[in-house]
């Protein structure tokens, strides 16, 4: 219980460095090798030709490496094989590069090598859910896309296609050692990923400036994320990243996964991942359909059962951040939300394969979610299937 007249508790905690400048991938070698690594697994996204400068320079630095691509998101089976590559190659050290999916997938595989067991021993949800005793052997991540902010949490999310569910493996142990942004890489990224990964960034910095667990540290953090993205995400997709827009859009995601990590998420994240597990849908694009309903449902919500709530105020700060005009209305903030999802062309869930016969079973899975928990307040069925209703 925190004392009367005090503010909430909180902690904090993030990757051991985070390195955040053009060109800082260069450096990358030098830093595995003052890890201690000889030996290192080098996990990709769908294009490990994307690797080619970072394997020369840790040739160059005199450490080998083992290449492992996930082709796309990370799942059970995939957390497994990787665990026995790095196993039987012996390596030492876990470097990721690519998106979300890489980068989670290098996560499990770095916890995995040092704990040992199975992904289901420790797996939320539809595993075991124990506690991973060891830390991680020295991990190494690289985004390439800015939007799941995976590069600075504590979790890594993979599906099981038996269960048709997304679960984390989640422990303080599995921070990164070292977080590389390199704005750089986002150089040549198509519109498509701009837009669903750019929108998932700016989901996970609305959820927490929204939670329940939100702190002073994560609401600064998660204010000027949100005025990045809000400022570049558009102009990134239609027009083009240059450097200052690249700069704000991998600020955004880097902030966003530091607030995620440390305030929890919400209703978009907690039907995010049941959907994910359900049908083959990008996590970000999925995001990025949810939000505007989940924007409008939690307002109404708090409204009607808790108009003393700390998150209702927020709403109309969140409509100054997203429109730069100060007095916005809530309401004015929720359709600039979904105006930027018109223009960005985000498809509602049934470009996915999902619909109504479909929605008690994505209420369902999304009601035990662990993202939910940290939602303003808890959300009724009906407000949960209105959710799900509006954004197919």
């Amino acid at each position: 219980m925190t004392p009367p007249g005090h503010e909430p508790a909180f902690e904090f905690a993030t990757a051991t460095r985070i390195a955040f400048g053009a060109g800082k991938v260069a450096e990358v070698p030098a830093a595995v090798r003052g890890l201690g690594g000889t030996r290192a697994l080098v996990v990709t996204g769908q294009d490990p030709g994307r690797a080619a400068p970072l394997l020369a320079g840790l040739a160059a630095a005199g450490v080998a490496a083992v290449r492992f691509a996930v082709a796309g998101e990370p799942t059970v089976d995939i957390a497994r094989e990787g665990t026995s590559r790095a196993a039987a190659e012996r390596c030492d050290v876990v470097v990721a590069l690519g998106g979300g999916s890489a980068i989670d997938a290098g996560k499990a595989i770095a916890a995995l090598v040092a704990n040992g067991g199975d992904p289901l021993d420790y797996l939320e949800v539809i595993g075991k859910g124990g506690a991973l005793s060891r830390p991680s052997v020295p991990f190494v991540a690289i985004p390439t896309t800015a939007g799941t902010g995976a590069e600075v949490t504590r979790n890594a999310v993979l599906a099981s296609r038996e269960a048709g569910v997304k679960a984390s493996l989640r422990s303080p142990h599995m921070l990164p050692c070292l977080a590389v942004v390199d704005p750089d890489l986002l150089a040549g990224a198509p519109p498509g990923v701009l837009a669903s990964s750019g929108l998932d960034a700016l989901s996970q910095l609305i959820e927490p400036f929204l939670s329940s667990r939100s702190n002073p540290l994560t609401d600064g953090l998660a204010r000027e994320g949100i005025r990045r993205s809000a400022r570049s995400l558009r102009r990134a997709v239609l027009e083009g990243a240059d450097a200052p827009v690249r700069d704000d859009l991998a600020i955004a995601s880097l902030l966003g996964g530091l607030c995620l990590a440390n305030a929890g998420l919400g209703a978009v994240h907690g039907f995010a991942g049941p959907a994910g597990g359900m049908f083959d849908a990008p996590h970000g694009a999925v995001c990025a359909a949810l939000l505007p309903a989940v924007l409008e449902v939690n307002l109404r919500a708090l409204r009607a059962r808790d108009p003393a709530h700390r998150a209702l105020p927020r709403f109309d700060e969140l409509a100054a951040l997203v429109t730069g005009r100060a007095g916005a209305s809530a309401e004015e903030g929720i359709a600039w939300v979904r105006e930027l999802c018109r223009d960005l062309a985000i498809p509602g869930l049934r470009r996915y394969g999902m619909g109504e016969a479909d929605l008690p079973a994505l209420v369902a899975k999304a009601r035990a979610a662990s993202s939910m928990k940290a939602n303003p307040l808890p959300l009724t069925d009906e407000e949960l299937f209105d959710i799900a209703a509006a954004s197919l």
